[in-house]
């Protein structure tokens, strides 16, 4: 087996493995604006307009560890909420997931249907 070709074989074992890994959305684009993990439900509201649905989907409560063998943690709880965007027949549905009014999660839920209830969208 020649350099070259050994060469050749990591990119393309590399495009192979980048081709079948899941992908996760990362940013919601709103009209000229963008949204990602990490943003406040404020900021969503302004780039994204009111969402077409939200509910809340329960709480997660998160323990900080204790210093000692028997002393436990401060508990806290965050409000996990969902906002359902309809960008429309020629797009996705888009599900933000907000744990403690910061955006955690993006992805989808199939094709929008009917006209666009996304701002900036037709």
């Amino acid at each position: 087996m020649s350099i070259a070709t050994y060469g050749v074989f990591p990119g393309t074992l590399s495009l192979l493995l980048l081709l079948s890994y899941p992908f996760t959305l990362h940013a919601f684009r709103c009209g000229d604006g963008l949204v990602s993990v990490g943003d406040s439900k404020g900021k969503v509201l302004i780039e994204c307009g009111k969402p077409t649905f939200k509910e809340k989907v329960g709480d997660r409560e998160t323990r900080k560890k204790g210093t000692g063998t028997k002393t436990k943690g401060a508990k806290s709880s965050k409000t996990v909420e969902q906002w359902t965007y309809n960008c429309g027949k020629d797009d996705f549905i888009y599900i933000l997931t907000f744990e403690g009014g910061k955006l955690v999660k993006e992805g989808t839920d199939g094709r929008g249907r009917g006209a666009s209830e996304c701002k900036g969208s037709n």
